[in-house]
């Protein structure tokens, strides 16, 4: 079951009551995790630059849809190996702030996924 994001403000997203003070992913189950951002700050030197490799580990196999919550003022990105990556699996990428992405999660239906960034 998709949970509902309850709020966000800098440096943490609160997720059916249970705060987090990192970036969180949301697979189709439901279940959330902590970013592997290590993937991306590897290759580019910073975590506001989704990499493939990253990529490769968010996305799920049948996923439609990928909601990126881009940072309290939207500061992150799409590597263009991982917007390609993206298309490949005709997989379409909304990319908000933070503050925005959380009301398109809880609007959203279907075979969905989340990332979500807490600061920038």
């Amino acid at each position: 079951m998709k949970p509902t994001i309850d709020q966000t403000t800098f440096g943490s997203i609160t997720i059916e009551g249970t705060a987090f003070a990192h970036d969180v992913m949301i697979r189709q189950s439901g279940q959330v995790k902590k970013r592997k951002k290590k993937l991306s700050k590897a290759l580019y030197g910073t975590s506001h630059i989704l990499s493939q490799d990253e990529a490769k580990y968010v996305y799920e196999k049948g996923t439609k849809r990928l909601i990126i919550g881009t940072g309290q003022y939207g500061n992150v990105r799409l590597s263009d190996e991982a917007a390609e990556y993206f298309q490949q699996k005709q997989c379409q990428v909304d990319l908000l702030p933070t503050p925005l992405a959380i009301q398109a999660w809880n609007e959203a239906n279907g075979t969905v996924i989340g990332l979500f960034y807490v600061t920038c």
